[in-house]
């Protein structure tokens, strides 16, 4: 054997070492670009946020909803109207094409995001069987996170035992439908995103870059529901398919994607605006939890007490001039 095939010449290590912090470094990025680092802001800059935060009264169409709860700790439920929508935008290719989805029956959707208090409820009953970590912001109204897709489903089985109403996760168009409210812009109130209207990066609220914010915070849509633009992404019932092509057109989940991935909305504080619009849509191992993602839970149309529950349905409005700020540009088409 060669000596040289043993013991490399300074041109081989040096080849070696270059290769090897290429590695390090190459592992560093996929490590900051899957997902979240740090807080974008410091302690004292969100304390001095929140001493000046002044949040937008709800409407009168929200006002108008009622709501109701199946159990002293149950989530708070809103009835949303059948009705008629088109799912999707022009903006992402996996968010086309466009179509028609037809909801023939009302439902009822929780009206926060579910809280660490609902989520403890269930931990000590029985229910549930993971203490999730707060992240340090504290639980009673925050909304319940470090939750993965199979925890937020046996949530939904626990109230469905407790209460004997067929509880579930929405699906992606349920979800959707509940989120627009009637609209057809980016965001209920407009196709931009405003200043302080939404807990998303860099857009003004107290929580922006920093955490999520107790259920709430923000102005409800017309249909009485908090939080569908940021603050915690969202999971939903569907597997992960990359574009609606086949997708069902009655509301339904869709379960013939990639069902280890499944199907998550919303948009967070730590994501931009574009993240947050009512037809956005990302995806998350079904296994894997984060601080940024939280879920909600709907009640059956087979429940014969919503119809008798359901509100009068919002008329549509056009909405009213926001603000200025981040504006939504096309993203770059996907990689086949």
């Amino acid at each position: 054997m060669r000596i040289s095939n043993i013991f490399p010449d300074g041109r081989t290590r040096r080849r070696a070492a270059r290769a090897a912090a290429a590695a390090i470094f190459m592992g560093v990025l996929a490590a900051v670009l899957a997902g979240p680092a740090l807080a974008q802001i410091s302690t004292k800059e969100y304390e001095k946020r929140l001493k000046t935060w002044k949040p937008r009264p709800p409407s009168a169409e929200a006002l108008a909803v009622k709501s109701f709860t199946d159990c002293p700790t149950c989530p708070e439920m809103v009835v949303v109207p059948k009705g008629v929508f088109v799912m999707g935008s022009d903006l992402d290719n996996r968010e086309q094409p466009k179509h028609s989805v037809f909801i023939k029956k009302p439902f009822a959707i929780s009206r926060y995001e579910i809280t660490f208090d609902e989520w403890d409820a269930c931990l000590k009953e029985g229910g549930c069987d993971h203490n999730p970590h707060d992240h340090g912001w504290g639980r009673g109204r925050q909304p319940v996170v470090n939750i993965d897709f199979h925890m937020a489903q046996g949530f939904a089985e626990w109230l469905s035992k407790k209460t004997g109403k067929p509880y579930r996760l929405p699906s992606e168009a349920e979800w959707e439908y509940a989120a627009r409210a009637g609209t057809k812009t980016n965001y209920w109130f407009g196709d931009d995103a405003g200043v302080g209207r939404i807990n998303c990066r860099k857009c003004g609220t107290p929580w922006s870059d920093h955490r999520n914010a107790p259920v709430g915070m923000t102005e409800p849509n017309p249909f009485g529901i908090y939080d569908m633009h940021g603050n915690a992404y969202e999971w939903v019932a569907d597997c992960w398919a990359k574009n609606y092509e086949g997708a069902p057109r009655d509301g339904s989940a869709r379960k013939d994607g990639n069902c280890k991935i499944r199907v998550i909305r919303g948009g967070s504080w730590y994501y931009f605006a574009r993240q947050a619009r009512s037809s956005s849509r990302a995806k998350n191992d079904a296994n894997v939890n984060s601080y940024w993602l939280s879920f909600r839970v709907v009640l059956e149309p087979e429940d014969a007490a919503l119809t008798e529950r359901m509100p009068a349905a919002p008329a549509p409005k056009t909405p009213a001039p926001t603000t200025p700020g981040p504006k939504i540009p096309a993203p770059p088409p996907l990689k086949k």
